[in-house]
Protein backbone atom coordinates (compact mmCIF):
# COMPACT_ATOMS: atom_id res chain seq x y z
CA UNK A 1 0.00 0.00 0.00
CA UNK A 2 1.07 3.93 -0.40
CA UNK A 3 1.93 5.95 2.78
CA UNK A 4 2.91 8.99 0.83
CA UNK A 5 2.12 10.45 -2.39
CA UNK A 6 3.77 13.66 -4.04
CA UNK A 7 2.59 15.21 -7.43
CA UNK A 8 4.78 17.62 -9.05
CA UNK A 9 3.03 19.57 -11.89
CA UNK A 10 0.80 16.55 -12.48
CA UNK A 11 -2.30 17.68 -14.35
CA UNK A 12 -3.75 20.39 -12.35
CA UNK A 13 -1.47 19.48 -9.32
CA UNK A 14 1.47 21.61 -9.40
CA UNK A 15 2.89 20.44 -6.18
CA UNK A 16 1.16 17.89 -3.42
CA UNK A 17 2.13 15.63 -1.32
CA UNK A 18 -0.40 13.45 1.09
CA UNK A 19 0.34 11.12 3.47
CA UNK A 20 -2.78 7.89 3.28
CA UNK A 21 -3.77 5.22 5.61
CA UNK A 22 -3.66 1.15 4.80
CA UNK A 23 -7.66 1.09 3.93
CA UNK A 24 -10.52 3.38 2.41
CA UNK A 25 -8.66 7.18 0.57
CA UNK A 26 -11.64 9.56 0.08
CA UNK A 27 -11.01 11.99 -2.43
CA UNK A 28 -14.11 14.41 -2.64
CA UNK A 29 -14.20 17.81 -4.19
CA UNK A 30 -16.62 19.34 -7.15
CA UNK A 31 -15.94 18.56 -10.75
CA UNK A 32 -13.11 19.45 -12.49
CA UNK A 33 -11.85 19.62 -8.93
CA UNK A 34 -8.18 17.40 -9.94
CA UNK A 35 -10.07 13.58 -7.73
CA UNK A 36 -9.44 11.58 -10.58
CA UNK A 37 -6.08 13.02 -11.74
CA UNK A 38 -5.38 11.70 -8.35
CA UNK A 39 -5.96 8.17 -8.91
CA UNK A 40 -4.44 8.29 -12.52
CA UNK A 41 -1.44 9.79 -10.94
CA UNK A 42 -1.48 6.14 -8.89
CA UNK A 43 -2.08 3.97 -11.82
CA UNK A 44 0.66 5.03 -13.34
CA UNK A 45 2.81 3.42 -10.46
CA UNK A 46 2.27 0.06 -12.48
CA UNK A 47 3.17 -0.91 -15.48
CA UNK A 48 1.18 0.57 -18.28
CA UNK A 49 -0.46 3.70 -19.83
CA UNK A 50 -2.79 4.42 -16.12
CA UNK A 51 -6.15 4.33 -16.28
CA UNK A 52 -6.94 6.86 -18.86
CA UNK A 53 -4.51 6.17 -21.77
CA UNK A 54 -3.28 8.97 -22.32
CA UNK A 55 -0.34 10.52 -24.21
CA UNK A 56 2.05 11.53 -21.20
CA UNK A 57 2.78 14.82 -22.72
CA UNK A 58 -1.08 15.30 -21.83
CA UNK A 59 -0.04 14.73 -18.20
CA UNK A 60 2.12 17.53 -17.39
CA UNK A 61 0.75 20.56 -15.89
CA UNK A 62 -0.21 23.51 -18.21
CA UNK A 63 1.95 26.73 -17.19
CA UNK A 64 4.68 24.16 -14.94
CA UNK A 65 7.87 23.56 -16.02
CA UNK A 66 7.55 21.08 -18.72
CA UNK A 67 7.81 17.79 -16.87
CA UNK A 68 5.78 16.05 -14.43
CA UNK A 69 6.74 13.65 -11.58
CA UNK A 70 4.66 10.98 -9.45
CA UNK A 71 6.39 9.54 -6.14
CA UNK A 72 5.45 7.57 -3.79
CA UNK A 73 6.45 5.57 -0.63
CA UNK A 74 5.22 2.37 0.39
CA UNK A 75 5.00 0.30 3.42
CA UNK A 76 8.42 -0.68 4.24
CA UNK A 77 9.89 2.55 3.31
CA UNK A 78 10.52 1.25 -0.29
CA UNK A 79 9.89 4.75 -2.64
CA UNK A 80 8.68 4.59 -6.60
CA UNK A 81 8.39 6.95 -9.03
CA UNK A 82 7.73 7.80 -12.51
CA UNK A 83 7.61 10.87 -14.54
CA UNK A 84 9.08 12.86 -17.29
CA UNK A 85 11.61 15.68 -18.47
CA UNK A 86 10.79 18.67 -19.72
CA UNK A 87 13.36 17.49 -22.60
CA UNK A 88 11.65 14.63 -23.31
CA UNK A 89 7.94 14.86 -22.68
CA UNK A 90 7.32 10.91 -23.97
CA UNK A 91 9.83 9.53 -22.60
CA UNK A 92 9.06 7.51 -19.24
CA UNK A 93 11.29 7.86 -16.48
CA UNK A 94 10.89 5.18 -13.86
CA UNK A 95 12.79 5.08 -10.38
CA UNK A 96 12.96 2.44 -7.38
CA UNK A 97 14.50 3.17 -4.76
CA UNK A 98 16.86 6.25 -6.63
CA UNK A 99 17.62 3.73 -9.06
CA UNK A 100 16.33 4.11 -12.93
CA UNK A 101 14.55 0.80 -13.85
CA UNK A 102 12.28 -0.16 -16.23
CA UNK A 103 8.66 0.32 -16.48
CA UNK A 104 7.64 -3.46 -16.02
CA UNK A 105 9.66 -3.44 -12.62
CA UNK A 106 6.64 -1.47 -10.80
CA UNK A 107 4.93 -4.68 -11.11
CA UNK A 108 6.94 -6.28 -8.82
CA UNK A 109 5.99 -3.83 -6.46
CA UNK A 110 2.40 -2.66 -7.17
CA UNK A 111 -0.73 -4.20 -7.62
CA UNK A 112 -3.23 -1.74 -8.90
CA UNK A 113 -6.69 -2.15 -10.37
CA UNK A 114 -9.16 0.55 -11.75
CA UNK A 115 -12.66 1.14 -12.47
CA UNK A 116 -14.02 4.00 -13.95
CA UNK A 117 -17.25 5.76 -15.31
CA UNK A 118 -15.72 4.99 -18.98
CA UNK A 119 -15.50 1.34 -18.41
CA UNK A 120 -19.19 0.89 -18.06
CA UNK A 121 -19.20 -0.32 -21.76
CA UNK A 122 -16.54 -3.37 -21.39
CA UNK A 123 -18.39 -6.05 -22.27
CA UNK A 124 -19.56 -4.42 -25.77
CA UNK A 125 -16.35 -1.95 -26.11
CA UNK A 126 -13.90 -4.11 -28.79
CA UNK A 127 -11.69 -7.03 -27.54
CA UNK A 128 -8.49 -5.01 -26.68
CA UNK A 129 -10.58 -3.21 -23.74
CA UNK A 130 -11.02 -6.20 -22.19
CA UNK A 131 -7.51 -7.84 -23.07
CA UNK A 132 -6.12 -4.70 -21.42
CA UNK A 133 -9.01 -5.08 -18.18
CA UNK A 134 -7.75 -9.03 -18.07
CA UNK A 135 -3.75 -8.47 -18.27
CA UNK A 136 -4.87 -5.81 -15.29
CA UNK A 137 -6.21 -8.46 -13.14
CA UNK A 138 -3.31 -10.99 -14.31
CA UNK A 139 -0.16 -8.88 -13.28
CA UNK A 140 -1.63 -8.93 -9.65
CA UNK A 141 -1.15 -12.49 -9.83
CA UNK A 142 2.08 -13.21 -12.05
CA UNK A 143 3.93 -9.96 -11.95
CA UNK A 144 6.28 -11.17 -15.19
CA UNK A 145 3.30 -10.55 -17.26
CA UNK A 146 4.53 -7.22 -18.10
CA UNK A 147 7.57 -8.28 -19.09
CA UNK A 148 5.99 -10.94 -21.79
CA UNK A 149 3.53 -8.74 -22.84
CA UNK A 150 5.94 -6.03 -23.54
CA UNK A 151 8.74 -8.52 -25.43
CA UNK A 152 6.05 -10.02 -27.18
CA UNK A 153 4.35 -6.74 -28.27
CA UNK A 154 8.06 -5.14 -29.27
CA UNK A 155 8.69 -8.49 -31.32
CA UNK A 156 5.15 -7.95 -33.46
CA UNK A 157 5.99 -4.62 -34.07
CA UNK A 158 9.47 -5.04 -35.84
CA UNK A 159 7.61 -8.13 -37.64
CA UNK A 160 4.85 -5.98 -38.74
CA UNK A 161 7.61 -3.68 -40.04
CA UNK A 162 9.34 -5.87 -41.89
CA UNK A 163 6.33 -7.52 -43.64
CA UNK A 164 5.37 -3.86 -44.70
CA UNK A 165 8.69 -2.85 -46.27
CA UNK A 166 8.96 -2.79 -49.98
CA UNK A 167 11.85 -4.98 -49.99
CA UNK A 168 11.91 -8.52 -49.13
CA UNK A 169 12.09 -9.61 -45.76
CA UNK A 170 15.52 -10.98 -43.95
CA UNK A 171 13.99 -14.56 -43.51
CA UNK A 172 16.13 -14.79 -40.76
CA UNK A 173 15.14 -12.38 -38.69
CA UNK A 174 11.91 -12.90 -39.32
CA UNK A 175 12.22 -16.21 -37.80
CA UNK A 176 14.08 -14.71 -34.94
CA UNK A 177 11.10 -12.96 -34.06
CA UNK A 178 8.67 -15.35 -34.53
CA UNK A 179 10.17 -17.42 -32.48
CA UNK A 180 10.32 -14.73 -29.77
CA UNK A 181 6.63 -14.29 -30.17
CA UNK A 182 5.78 -17.78 -29.99
CA UNK A 183 7.57 -17.89 -26.87
CA UNK A 184 6.27 -15.14 -25.09
CA UNK A 185 3.18 -15.72 -26.27
CA UNK A 186 2.95 -19.11 -24.66
CA UNK A 187 3.88 -16.97 -21.48
CA UNK A 188 1.16 -14.52 -21.61
CA UNK A 189 -1.78 -17.12 -22.42
CA UNK A 190 -0.76 -19.63 -19.85
CA UNK A 191 -0.73 -16.57 -17.35
CA UNK A 192 -4.18 -15.56 -18.92
CA UNK A 193 -5.52 -18.79 -18.85
CA UNK A 194 -4.59 -19.21 -14.74
CA UNK A 195 -5.91 -15.91 -13.78
CA UNK A 196 -8.88 -16.63 -15.83
CA UNK A 197 -9.31 -20.03 -14.24
CA UNK A 198 -9.13 -18.84 -10.38
CA UNK A 199 -10.96 -15.99 -11.09
CA UNK A 200 -13.85 -18.23 -12.16
CA UNK A 201 -14.21 -19.91 -9.35
CA UNK A 202 -14.41 -17.04 -7.05
CA UNK A 203 -16.63 -15.10 -9.39
CA UNK A 204 -19.06 -17.93 -9.57
CA UNK A 205 -20.00 -17.78 -5.94
CA UNK A 206 -20.57 -14.55 -6.18
CA UNK A 207 -19.61 -11.16 -3.70
CA UNK A 208 -22.05 -9.40 -1.24
CA UNK A 209 -24.69 -9.69 -4.31
CA UNK A 210 -22.87 -8.29 -6.77
CA UNK A 211 -23.18 -10.88 -9.41
CA UNK A 212 -22.24 -14.01 -10.38
CA UNK A 213 -19.86 -13.97 -13.24
CA UNK A 214 -18.56 -16.82 -15.44
CA UNK A 215 -15.48 -16.50 -16.98
CA UNK A 216 -13.62 -17.83 -20.08
CA UNK A 217 -10.57 -17.08 -22.24
CA UNK A 218 -11.24 -17.35 -25.69
CA UNK A 219 -7.28 -18.16 -26.83
CA UNK A 220 -6.38 -15.98 -30.36
CA UNK A 221 -3.67 -17.71 -30.13
CA UNK A 222 -2.50 -21.45 -31.92
CA UNK A 223 -0.70 -24.34 -30.38
CA UNK A 224 2.69 -24.33 -32.72
CA UNK A 225 2.42 -20.70 -32.87
CA UNK A 226 6.17 -19.55 -34.71
CA UNK A 227 5.14 -22.17 -37.42
CA UNK A 228 1.62 -20.83 -37.90
CA UNK A 229 3.61 -17.16 -38.03
CA UNK A 230 5.42 -18.48 -40.55
CA UNK A 231 3.18 -20.17 -42.38
CA UNK A 232 0.92 -16.63 -42.80
CA UNK A 233 3.35 -13.86 -43.71
CA UNK A 234 1.93 -13.18 -46.86
CA UNK A 235 -1.56 -13.02 -45.26
CA UNK A 236 -0.59 -10.85 -42.65
CA UNK A 237 1.65 -8.57 -45.26
CA UNK A 238 -1.92 -8.07 -47.40
CA UNK A 239 -2.97 -7.58 -43.94
CA UNK A 240 -0.65 -5.17 -42.68
CA UNK A 241 -0.97 -7.04 -39.12
CA UNK A 242 -0.72 -9.97 -37.33
CA UNK A 243 -3.64 -12.16 -37.59
CA UNK A 244 -3.35 -14.89 -35.21
CA UNK A 245 -1.45 -14.58 -31.60
CA UNK A 246 -2.80 -13.43 -27.97
CA UNK A 247 -2.93 -9.99 -28.85
CA UNK A 248 -6.04 -11.30 -29.87
CA UNK A 249 -7.24 -12.98 -26.89
CA UNK A 250 -10.78 -12.19 -25.63
CA UNK A 251 -12.05 -12.33 -22.16
CA UNK A 252 -15.63 -13.48 -22.34
CA UNK A 253 -18.30 -13.06 -19.75
CA UNK A 254 -21.48 -14.82 -18.48
CA UNK A 255 -23.94 -13.46 -15.85
CA UNK A 256 -24.67 -17.13 -14.13
CA UNK A 257 -27.95 -16.32 -12.61
CA UNK A 258 -29.56 -15.44 -16.04
CA UNK A 259 -27.59 -17.51 -18.18
CA UNK A 260 -27.07 -14.72 -20.37
CA UNK A 261 -23.54 -13.18 -22.09
CA UNK A 262 -22.65 -9.66 -19.72
CA UNK A 263 -23.16 -8.03 -23.52
CA UNK A 264 -26.54 -8.08 -23.41
CA UNK A 265 -27.37 -7.56 -19.91
CA UNK A 266 -28.67 -4.32 -19.43
CA UNK A 267 -25.87 -1.65 -18.14
CA UNK A 268 -26.91 -1.68 -14.38
CA UNK A 269 -26.26 -6.02 -14.64
CA UNK A 270 -23.49 -5.15 -16.72
CA UNK A 271 -21.77 -2.69 -13.65
CA UNK A 272 -22.91 -5.43 -10.83
CA UNK A 273 -21.18 -8.14 -12.83
CA UNK A 274 -17.82 -6.01 -13.20
CA UNK A 275 -18.04 -4.93 -9.67
CA UNK A 276 -18.31 -8.27 -8.48
CA UNK A 277 -15.01 -9.20 -10.73
CA UNK A 278 -12.92 -6.51 -9.09
CA UNK A 279 -14.06 -7.67 -5.43
CA UNK A 280 -13.52 -11.16 -6.52
CA UNK A 281 -9.77 -10.43 -7.83
CA UNK A 282 -9.29 -7.93 -5.02
CA UNK A 283 -10.29 -11.15 -2.25
CA UNK A 284 -8.34 -13.51 -4.73
CA UNK A 285 -4.85 -11.22 -5.32
CA UNK A 286 -4.68 -10.79 -0.61
CA UNK A 287 -5.24 -14.78 -0.80
CA UNK A 288 -2.41 -15.59 -3.34
CA UNK A 289 0.30 -13.24 -2.92
CA UNK A 290 1.92 -11.67 0.12
CA UNK A 291 0.58 -7.82 -0.70
CA UNK A 292 -2.90 -6.64 -1.18
CA UNK A 293 -3.90 -4.96 -3.96
CA UNK A 294 -4.42 -1.02 -4.72
CA UNK A 295 -8.10 -0.46 -5.95
CA UNK A 296 -9.22 2.94 -7.73
CA UNK A 297 -12.91 3.38 -7.89
CA UNK A 298 -13.75 6.31 -9.55
CA UNK A 299 -16.88 7.88 -8.99
CA UNK A 300 -18.50 4.29 -7.65
CA UNK A 301 -20.66 5.57 -4.89
CA UNK A 302 -22.86 8.16 -6.87
CA UNK A 303 -25.22 5.80 -9.23
CA UNK A 304 -25.61 3.12 -5.87
CA UNK A 305 -28.43 3.29 -4.13
CA UNK A 306 -27.86 3.27 -0.12
CA UNK A 307 -28.17 -0.29 0.62
CA UNK A 308 -26.10 -1.40 -2.53
CA UNK A 309 -23.20 1.62 -1.82
CA UNK A 310 -23.23 -0.54 2.32
CA UNK A 311 -22.96 -4.19 0.62
CA UNK A 312 -20.10 -2.96 -1.71
CA UNK A 313 -18.14 -0.66 1.47
CA UNK A 314 -18.37 -4.08 3.79
CA UNK A 315 -17.33 -6.00 0.64
CA UNK A 316 -14.59 -3.84 0.18
CA UNK A 317 -13.67 -3.69 3.86
CA UNK A 318 -9.84 -5.43 4.68
CA UNK A 319 -9.47 -5.56 0.35
CA UNK A 320 -6.64 -3.45 0.54
CA UNK A 321 -6.41 0.24 -0.26
CA UNK A 322 -9.31 1.27 -1.58
CA UNK A 323 -9.34 4.87 -3.52
CA UNK A 324 -12.53 6.53 -4.15
CA UNK A 325 -13.75 9.87 -5.35
CA UNK A 326 -16.89 11.39 -5.39
CA UNK A 327 -18.74 14.79 -5.42
CA UNK A 328 -20.43 14.75 -1.86
CA UNK A 329 -18.24 13.72 1.11
CA UNK A 330 -21.68 12.56 2.35
CA UNK A 331 -21.93 9.82 0.19
CA UNK A 332 -19.07 8.01 2.34
CA UNK A 333 -20.44 8.64 5.66
CA UNK A 334 -20.78 5.17 6.35
CA UNK A 335 -17.22 4.30 5.87
CA UNK A 336 -14.92 3.20 9.13
CA UNK A 337 -13.76 6.74 11.24
CA UNK A 338 -10.16 5.31 10.15
CA UNK A 339 -10.22 6.56 6.66
CA UNK A 340 -8.42 8.79 4.85
CA UNK A 341 -10.61 11.86 3.71
CA UNK A 342 -9.59 14.29 1.78
CA UNK A 343 -10.98 17.39 0.06
CA UNK A 344 -9.93 18.68 -3.52
CA UNK A 345 -10.29 22.04 -4.85
CA UNK A 346 -8.82 23.78 -7.82
CA UNK A 347 -5.69 21.54 -7.41
CA UNK A 348 -4.98 21.52 -3.70
CA UNK A 349 -5.97 18.72 -1.61
CA UNK A 350 -6.30 19.24 2.26
CA UNK A 351 -7.82 17.08 4.64
CA UNK A 352 -11.27 16.22 4.91
CA UNK A 353 -13.86 16.13 7.06
CA UNK A 354 -15.68 13.21 8.56
CA UNK A 355 -18.98 13.51 7.53
CA UNK A 356 -21.87 13.63 10.97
Amino acid sequence: MLTRLILTDFRNHADASIDVGGGFVVLSGDNGAGKTNVLEAVSLLAPGRGLRRAPLSDMVRQGGAGGFGVAATLAGDVRIGTGTQATAPERRIVRVNGATAPATALADWTSVLWLTPAMDRLFVEPASERRRFLDRLTLALAPGHAHHSARYDAAMRARNRLLGDDAPPDGEWLSALETAMAEHGAAIDAARAATVAQLAECTAIGSAGFGRAGLALASGSVPDLARALAEGRRRDAAAGRTLVGPHRDDLIVTHLDKQQAAALCSTGEQKVLLFGIVLAHAALVAERTDRAPILLLDEVAAHLDPSRRAALFAALAGLGQVWMTGTEAALFADLPGDATRLGVSGGTIAPGITPA
